[in-house]
């Protein structure tokens, strides 16, 4: 791999823009009091969520084949630090400062999170200091684009993942961020539903994800029709435990508060992923499949999907359904990508961007007052319509930035490179240490 002092020098500048960058002369409202319990609810709710990309990194480091675990996991991991300085530097500005036209925030007006402190802000963070509001919507941030690299595993070079990475944070997360929690954004001015993240998170990363398997290719393996074994089941199960411990922050922390929307939260979360954990075992039973691990931990994670866009909007007994039936559905998507010639490695698409969708459509159906079975139709139809402007924009904009990305850092590794696998060529390190290093050296 070529020496490259860029990123370093980067970082290095952004160290000295943090010291040396004026403060902005400007006032950022104030709302109340600070709530303690709240704070003590947030601040849990942070770390849980902040744990789900280790979790994430687990469930999709066991699921490749055995030469890629280490760079499968690095590329999640990787995102806790990337994430963190861009979303500090002028993601948090650009996802909740002050709207330009419904959407995108003004870079300027938390740049460095500049005029962010321990005070509340009456629009973001009425109870809880608005500099802990900007950390638990960072963990959503870091999430989301770790989301997307199952579906390119096995064959994109680190360093035009960083370059994606970072892109994509700024060019398509912070704006659909806007768009769905600002106040002023535009979806959330059509009263488009999305509690935690269905939208934001889940569908952004399945379209990218699909974008990405679409440019990158497949795999030689892939083309070969070679059988691919799972490196690590225990892995998996062990990452889909974490995940459903920090979906608990995720879901049920989205309520910025310790309240009753935050109880129902955790418990929609909970069911709807039992559920369709259920579902997808007891489907592929149905049709001759013996029930295994990797399907439970599948089913139960397109169960956390589904549900989080509706949590707080609907009742334990509507979660049920909601589990069940995006459980099947995002089953039967993955059925049809295997007989298809799309190489998404980890099924990315048919769980997370299938199973957001899922979510999106039927929270516009249980949403309480306002959903399909309460008698209306205006929110479940401005859902059908967000759903569209948001796959086009995420699968579009990703399509673009991929293709920068590679105009500048080739995307896709070198079939020499992908032979050896990305443990060994990316990283010069192997899950089977030592043995792994004298591979490299031959």
């Amino acid at each position: 791999m070529k020496r490259s002092a860029l990123p370093f020098l980067l970082l290095a500048t952004l160290g000295i823009l943090g010291l040396l960058a004026p403060q902005q002369a400007q006032t950022v409202p104030e709302g109340g009091a600070i709530d303690p319990g709240d704070v003590a609810w947030m601040l849990t709710a942070t770390a849980l969520v902040l744990l789900m990309t280790p979790g994430l990194s687990f469930f999709y480091g066991g699921m490749v084949s055995f030469k890629n675990v280490v760079s499968t996991m690095m590329q999640s991991f990787i995102a806790l630090g990337v994430i963190s300085l861009l979303w500090v530097t002028v993601g948090f500005s650009l996802a909740f400062g002050d709207s330009i036209g419904g959407v995108i925030g003004n870079p300027l007006t938390f740049f460095m999170l500049d005029g962010v402190g321990a005070r509340t802000h009456p629009a973001l963070a009425p109870t809880i200091p608005l500099l802990l509001f900007a950390f638990f919507q960072l963990k959503f941030a870091i999430i989301t684009p770790a989301l997307i690299t199952g579906s390119f595993a096995e064959r994109v070079r680190f360093s035009a993942y960083l370059l994606f990475m970072c892109l994509f944070s700024v060019c398509v997360y912070a704006p659909l961020a806007h768009w769905t929690w600002h106040p002023e954004g535009f979806l959330r001015q059509w009263g488009v539903l999305d509690f935690a993240g269905g939208t934001v998170v889940h569908m952004s990363a399945g379209f990218a994800a699909l974008a990405g398997a679409l440019i990158l290719g497949r795999r030689r393996s892939h083309v070969a029709n070679e059988l691919h074994v799972p490196a690590n089941v225990p892995f998996v199960l062990l990452g889909t435990g974490m995940l459903w411990f920090g979906w608990f922050g995720f879901n049920a922390g989205s309520a910025l508060g310790a309240s009753e929307s935050a109880v129902l939260a955790f418990a929609t979360t909970n069911t709807a992923s039992a559920a369709a954990m259920l579902a997808w075992l007891f489907f592929d039973w149905m049709r001759g499949q013996k029930p295994s691990a990797l399907g439970a931990c599948i089913g139960a994670v397109v169960g956390l999907v589904a549900i989080t866009p509706a949590a707080g909007f609907v009742t334990v007994r509507e979660s049920i359904v909601i589990g069940i039936v995006a459980s099947v559905v995002s089953s039967l998507a993955v059925h049809w990508k295997t007989r298809s010639s799309l190489d998404d490695t980890l099924d990315v698409f048919p769980c997370h961007g299938v199973g957001g969708m899922v979510g999106m459509v039927l929270t516009g159906v249980f949403a309480k007052d306002v959903g399909l079975t309460s008698g209306s139709t205006t929110v479940f139809l401005y859902h059908l319509l967000a759903m569209g402007i948001v796959a086009a924009f995420t699968f579009g904009g990703s399509f673009l930035l991929y293709k920068v990305t590679n105009a500048v850092i080739p995307l896709r590794v070198d079939e020499e490179q992908e032979a050896l696998g990305l443990d060994l060529s990316q990283h010069g390190e192997s899950a089977t240490g030592t043995e792994g290093l004298a591979a490299l050296a031959a």
